[in-house]
């Protein structure tokens, strides 16, 4: 798996990155949202760099012009419920791809620390030759990813697979690198070293689901 982090230059994004984790800026829910939105919007631009182009004409009022542009039919996939502003930051810039929505979250049979993740809810189009644009904010243990691929795939075999997410761990890179394609992409804001005993991304940002829409029961 190709891996693209980018808080490895300096830029716009670590500002964005810092108040999402800053305890004192990420209190502010709306706040939490738009910068997660603005790291799609970072990370759509980047791996933009990397779609397939072709040359087209178009007519302007004085004449025509030759451009480029990108050719790849993209279904863009998020993870609910933190996945969302991510997903809005993305379609910013893929304002006319086709949408899928997965719900994945972390059941604790036993009320302790090991957990397993349950995949409910689909709503996708045909993946058959696309190209699957997967995005969650949080690429902790990389499982949920692996999961929401597995079922994914029974809507087509995609074309190529890209995946976007803004903080993961060592760790969560590792597993999807050795459980996705080969060929699958990562764009990632930023990657830090470490899981706690509960599986948080450390020193991460806390919960992004709870942090963009409030605490769930």
């Amino acid at each position: 798996m190709k891996t693209h982090h980018l808080a490895k230059q300096n830029s716009i994004l670590t500002k964005f990155l810092a108040e999402l984790r800053d305890t004192s800026v990420q209190k502010d829910s709306m706040r939490f949202r738009r910068n997660i939105e603005r790291i799609g919007e970072v990370l759509g631009y980047e791996l933009s760099k990397e779609l397939n182009y072709e040359e087209k004409e178009i007519s302007t009022p004085l004449g025509i012009k030759k451009v480029e542009l990108a050719t790849n039919n993209i279904v863009l996939c998020s993870i609910l419920r933190a996945g969302l502003p991510l997903h809005n930051g993305m379609l910013n810039y893929f304002d006319d791809v086709e949408n899928a929505f997965i719900s994945a979250y972390r059941h604790h049979p036993n009320n302790d620390e090991e957990f397993e993740i349950v995949v409910e809810y689909f709503a996708s189009p045909s993946i058959d030759g696309k190209t699957l644009l997967l995005v969650d904010p949080m690429l902790a243990t990389g499982r949920s990813m692996v999961e929401v691929y597995e079922g994914i795939k029974k809507y087509g075999t995609p074309k190529e697979i890209i995946i976007a997410s803004v903080i993961g761990s060592v760790e969560g890179v590792e597993y999807v690198a050795k459980h996705l394609p080969e060929s699958t992409t990562l764009w990632i804001a930023d990657i830090d070293e470490k899981l706690n005993d509960k599986g948080y991304i450390v020193p991460g940002l806390g919960d992004a689901g709870d942090l963009a829409y409030g605490a769930k029961l």
